[in-house]
């Protein structure tokens, strides 16, 4: 399928459906983990550790390095703009705002990646899409729930989300333009890569982790999950969708991400499902049928 088709078939929405839970994930993992670890050294393990995971593999396949400069340029900006800018951001914030508003904010990345690369020139600004985005974003609000809790610095927690779901946005224009025809493996190994090395240098100078002491069992646990599941598996599944269903696809992710964490609670934790959470994930339901397009024209073929 050409990225430029705004449809999904159904491998890709398996695919995004096994990525909700992958990334879903990293809101638990983040959550325990920053019980002992400050949030850039988070950063920074989570990218040493999953590039560490993924170079095995690399060998495996027997992918060649990027050559040169040139060769490495896109991975760079990739790796800034995918994992050390949002990922740096979303884990900050994550320490000001309640995890049901995390939710939510997390879920404008679709917006912004619709709209950045509709700056761009790069896809075409449909308003089914638009619209869609916007329904599954009020899909997510009933499902998780405004809430009236507040916290110190909540303000500054939501420009922090903000910021990352608009960075994702711009890594998923880079995807596109830079990374089309890299496999999904290299590009998931080479851009954690660099990330590391930029990772340990804002770590290393903001927060010196070599003077912290050492965590415990499950702190380790939660970096490892972190690192493994929802960064090193996560990423390969992610450039997978990128060069078959085109970056603003991939994206609706994070609209799915609230309704897997809500499944997932009452299949391992035996935890009620509310009214509200049912009318949420129905319309979210609807928005992906009128994001995906299809749906739509069945229907003005049959009036």
């Amino acid at each position: 399928m050409s990225p430029n088709d705004s449809r999904i078939d159904a491998r890709d929405w398996s695919l995004l459906a096994v990525l909700s839970v992958l990334w879903g994930g990293s809101f638990v993992f983040n959550g325990a983990a920053l019980r002992e670890l400050p949030p850039l050294t988070l950063v920074f393990l989570r990218v040493a550790l999953g590039a560490a995971i993924l170079l095995p593999l690399l060998r495996m396949q027997r992918i060649c390095w990027p050559r040169g400069m040139r060769g490495w340029t896109p991975f760079v900006a990739i790796g800034l703009l995918n994992n050390v800018i949002p990922f740096s951001l979303i884990v900050i914030g994550q320490t000001f705002i309640p995890s049901g508003l995390a939710s939510i904010l997390n879920a404008t990345t679709p917006l912004f990646t619709v709209l950045v690369m509709a700056a761009a020139g790069e896809e075409t600004l449909h308003i089914h899409r638009v619209a869609g985005v916007a329904l599954g974003l009020v899909g997510v609000v009933i499902l998780r729930g405004w809430g009236l809790e507040t916290r110190p610095g909540q303000g500054v927690g939501i420009l922090l989300f903000l910021g990352g779901a608009l960075s994702y946005g711009f890594a998923a224009l880079a995807a596109r333009r830079l990374l089309k025809d890299s496999p999904p493996l290299g590009t998931a190994t080479f851009q954690l890569m660099v990330s590391t090395m930029m990772m340990a240098i804002v770590a290393g100078v903001v927060e010196q982790p070599w003077r912290l002491a050492v965590p415990g069992v499950a702190t380790w646990s939660a970096v490892l999950g972190l690192a493994a599941l929802s960064t090193a598996l996560a990423y390969i599944v992610f450039f997978q969708i990128v060069r078959r269903s085109g970056a603003s696809n991939v994206m609706l992710v994070t609209l799915l991400i609230p309704v897997t964490a809500i499944l997932l609670g009452r299949l391992v934790l035996g935890e009620p499902i509310s009214a509200r959470e049912i009318a949420g994930a129905i319309v979210i339901g609807s928005a992906l049928l009128v994001i995906d397009g299809r749906a739509l024209r069945l229907l003005r073929r049959s009036a």
